[in-house]
């Protein structure tokens, strides 16, 4: 998974570059500036940071990380929140900017985060993590690198604006465990209140949220090659199933339609995408994507098979659809399930937006 969001203490992430929120001066103070020198080993991190000397807010320096479980520390300086007039979005942007540009010229495979600047310099946590989570996906888009963001607690901050607000209250009015017990008393009535509210719900005219088309990354072949490739999907879709009292149980099997591989195939070919724009948009490693294009049979997880759906940007319907293919479902009585259907129903298909809400109310993050 090239991004993915944790709760832990940084000093015991393993990667490649651990990022701190260091003190402009050769100093360490409080927050988790002291943790990680404490953890580095103090008196050779102080060393080695005296070297480096003043820092500007928004810039990245590297030292070693000694104890740490990594290979550097990326320090970068943050912003001291005043009230957002003062230039403080854009040094936060820059904080993670030059931090991953430190990242690639070290060569690294992966790097972790802590949310910068919301300690003792007091940034808003929510419209920090809307920043990272921004200038994260932009970084993605062009490098292989794994991201990680560490969340010390995720009760420390809760995400704001109408948006996650409109989640909840989708969740409130589908989630059905209360439900499900009433099915067994009653039969369905298509006209239920229920049912009504979700038709209206699915069918709801609503803001589109899209992302520019993404580019390819440089130096890597636009689509994946398999070894000894056979036809992977049929040009034609299998004809409709004739009525089952009138054919045999041969003539049924000879009716069976695309696997799931093959069909996501095919709807990359018609949405006129690449490999790279699709696993990239789905926070999929390239080398799980390959093994699901040179497998016509391949089985995927739900959270990849819904990944695929998103990067996709299929509507409601087709992402039933191909989870269908993998002998996959919707669930109204998941949370997770329901927070995805929220975004797919809006056509709001930024995997890293889905994946803060998903992380918001607790539930597994999307990708692989």
């Amino acid at each position: 998974m090239p991004f993915k969001i944790i709760r832990n203490d940084i000093t015991r992430v393993k990667a490649d570059a651990i990022v701190n929120t260091a003190n402009p001066h050769p100093i360490y103070a409080s927050g988790t500036d002291t943790a990680i020198y404490k953890a580095a080993g103090a008196e050779l991190l102080l060393a080695e940071r005296k070297k480096i000397r003043e820092m500007e807010r928004g810039q990245a320096a590297v030292t070693p990380a000694f104890a740490l479980p990594a290979r550097y520390i990326i320090h970068t300086v943050g912003p001291t929140w005043i009230d957002g007039k003062h230039g403080e979005f854009g040094i936060l942007s820059d904080c993670y900017e030059n931090s991953l540009a430190k990242a690639v010229e070290l060569q690294c495979n992966s790097i972790a985060f802590p949310l910068i600047a919301t300690g003792v310099y007091g940034f808003p946590k929510d419209r920090a993590l809307q920043i990272a989570v921004s200038v994260i996906s932009r970084f993605l888009l062009s490098y292989d690198m794994q991201v990680i963001l560490v969340v010390f607690d995720r009760h420390a901050f809760e995400l704001s604006g109408k948006l996650f607000q409109e989640v909840d209250t989708f969740i409130d009015e589908n989630y059905v465990s209360r439900q499900r017990e009433e099915e067994y008393q009653r039969p369905f009535d298509g006209s239920t209140e229920e049912a009504e509210r979700s038709r209206r719900l699915r069918l709801t005219e609503s803001r589109r949220i899209l992302s520019e088309p993404d580019q390819s990354v440089s130096g890597m072949p636009e689509t994946i090659r398999c070894p000894e490739p056979e036809p992977l999907y049929s040009s034609q879709m299998s004809a409709p199933m004739p009525q089952a009292s009138r054919i045999s149980l041969d003539d049924a099997l000879g009716n069976v339609e695309e696997t799931f591989q093959q069909r996501l195939l095919h709807l990359i070919d018609d949405k006129g995408l690449t490999d790279v724009e699709v696993y990239k948009r789905a926070n999929m490693d390239r080398k799980l994507f390959s093994k699901i294009r040179c497998n016509e049979n391949y089985k995927p997880k739900k959270k990849t098979a819904l990944a695929l759906a998103i990067a996709l940007q299929l509507n409601l319907d087709d992402t039933v659809d191909l989870l269908k293919r993998a002998e996959l479902a919707l669930s109204p009585s998941n949370k997770s399930d329901l927070i995805i259907e929220y975004f797919i129903s809006r056509e709001e298909y930024d995997i890293y937006n889905i994946n803060l809400a998903l992380f918001e109310h607790g539930q597994p993050i999307l990708g692989e």
